[in-house]
């Protein structure tokens, strides 16, 4: 086994073949951020081998059906050889495998929140594909608003007085703003409420309202 490949563990040593005799899908929509992926390989290693089609059935041999943008970026680095599980199967196979391996990472979501946690456990971002910034903007989106300090209703009574003291409230969209009702407010805070307790985020909520709660709304009406 050559040496000129440190990156590729010792586990899947026995699957690396040279990356000269690999040749790309001929007709793979996907594009990919080739800067991540070299950080990842260079960082990492290569933690699960590209997925290549023998070709015996399309005429196309050593074609890559999952993770092409795996070898450009370890052809970027230098790379001599890449650890490869192989299949041999038609055209409309070959097709279908490569839209899968795309449209299910296209399908696939995050628990923000969970995520925000691990990446400011770590001691740095490289190869995680974030940088601090990134790591940033998700801490702003994942952290629940700081409640409005409602002003006194100047009879001295404290907090027993909010719920009286606010009788109304707005709700802002563009540049429409909406003067709503105590009971409006009352039933949007307590949806709210249940929505951040289900959610740990409050990303969403919006959403949730126009669409389930009208929904539910229509239902019961029905």
């Amino acid at each position: 086994m050559s040496t000129a490949t440190p990156r590729i563990p010792a586990s899947l040593a026995d699957l690396a073949v040279p990356i000269a005799e690999l040749n790309p899908y001929h007709r793979n929509p996907r594009t990919g951020d080739l800067d991540a992926i070299s950080e990842s390989l260079s960082v990492n290693g290569q933690y699960r081998p590209i997925v290549v089609n023998r070709g015996t059935l399309t005429g196309r041999p050593n074609e890559i059906l999952a993770g092409n943008h795996t070898f450009k970026a370890a052809q970027r680095l230098g790379w001599t050889e890449i650890a490869v599980t192989w299949l041999d199967v038609d055209d409309d196979a070959a097709a279908k495998i490569v839209i899968v391996d795309n449209r299910t990472n296209d399908l696939a979501g995050y628990d923000s929140v969970l995520l925000a946690d691990i990446l400011t456990d770590l001691p740095d971002l490289q190869g995680t594909g974030y940088d601090q910034e990134q790591l940033d903007q998700l801490l702003d989106e994942t952290a629940l608003p700081t409640p409005i300090e409602l002003p006194s209703d100047g009879a001295d009574t404290g907090a027993a007085a909010t719920v009286d003291y606010l009788q109304w409230g707005y709700m802002q969209w563009s540049s429409t703003r909406v003067r709503i009702t105590q009971a409006e407010v009352e039933l949007l805070d307590a949806l709210y409420k249940q929505f951040v307790n289900q959610n740990d985020s409050d990303m969403g909520f919006g959403w949730h309202v126009l669409n389930e709660e009208h929904r539910a709304e229509e239902g019961a009406t029905a």
